[in-house]
């Protein structure tokens, strides 16, 4: 039988909304493009025909609407798979969680969210000014020690040997994307996998005013070449979308707007243009659909 979910596990606002991201089930559509930044969420929702819907709390922006006939949820996460955690849990409670009964609904229901951000590529195939879709997140994180899923065999070779290249005290996670999302949103890009690391600094091989312990990190994970699976490009959140996606059953894609080469030094001038050029692109796809 299922269980009512507490009040001290999933929280609710006084108005109904949930806890986090402040909103109710009305509110989100099913499709959903997610960006870090919450600057960015207008610049998402300034090419809507329509803005029905808008709302802020903490880092999450939320801006509903619709594109050429698609109604989509457009909403900033802030940095980090914590965040993406937090927000995935809640966007999944929206749909399958009876909000008022506390009961989950016996009919699932499946989101598409396409995170559209910016990442820093580890290939000199991959320019600076590309535009990547990626079919796998390698999380240099620790989130899904806090759960369990079922690996396929390619991704526990890709997370025993990025632990082994490294040589990280815990084994990192590999996580494959949607299929579908990869098909229908990620064509005219170049296909890649991407690392998720857990920090701007350090974590990125970048030095300030304190060493980081693997100083060439990006250099060792470019390295790796698993019969043609390589490591393309970084940033701090896909793997937590991949991973939160195959836990709650939604369909999850993340693409990037690759803004720097760290292999040839390389930074984009014009970073604002690729990333408006990738939410183009993404609105254009999901309104063919």
């Amino acid at each position: 039988m299922t269980k009512r979910i507490p009040e001290s596990e999933l929280i609710i606002n006084a108005d109904g909304s949930i806890y986090h991201l402040n909103l109710k089930p009305e509110h989100l559509a099913s499709t959903v493009i997610a960006v870090g930044d919450p600057d960015r969420v207008e610049k998402v929702s300034q090419h809507f025909d329509h803005v029905e819907f808008k709302t802020s709390k903490r880092e999450f922006v939320t801006h509903t609407g619709t594109y050429k006939g698609k109604r989509i949820t457009a909403i900033s996460t802030g940095m980090g798979t914590d965040n993406i955690e937090i927000f995935m849990t809640e966007l999944d409670a929206l749909v399958n969680v009876d909000l008022q009964t506390r009961f989950p609904k016996e009919i699932h229901t499946s989101l598409d969210i396409i995170r559209v951000g910016t990442s820093g590529s580890m290939q000199s195939d991959v320019p600076a000014g590309s535009l990547l879709a990626s079919a796998y997140g390698i999380g240099l994180d620790t989130l899904m020690a806090f759960y369990n899923t079922e690996y396929s065999d390619l991704e526990k070779e890709v997370a025993q040997t990025v632990q082994k290249t490294l040589n990280l005290p815990f084994v990192p996670y590999c996580i494959e994307g949607s299929k579908v999302l990869l098909e229908k949103i990620g064509v005219g890009l170049i296909k890649g996998n991407t690392a998720t690391c857990p920090g701007f600094f350090g974590p990125q091989g970048r030095e300030v005013r304190v060493k980081p312990a693997i100083p060439d990190i990006i250099e060792k994970l470019s390295s790796i070449d698993l019969e043609g699976f390589k490591i393309t490009n970084f940033e701090m959140e896909t793997s937590g979308y991949y991973a939160m996606g195959r836990l709650l059953g939604h369909e999850v894609l993340s693409l990037n707007a690759i803004v720097a080469n760290r292999i040839t030094q390389e930074f984009a001038s014009n970073s604002y243009d690729i990333v408006d050029d990738l939410i183009k692109h993404t609105l254009d796809k999901i309104a063919d659909q």
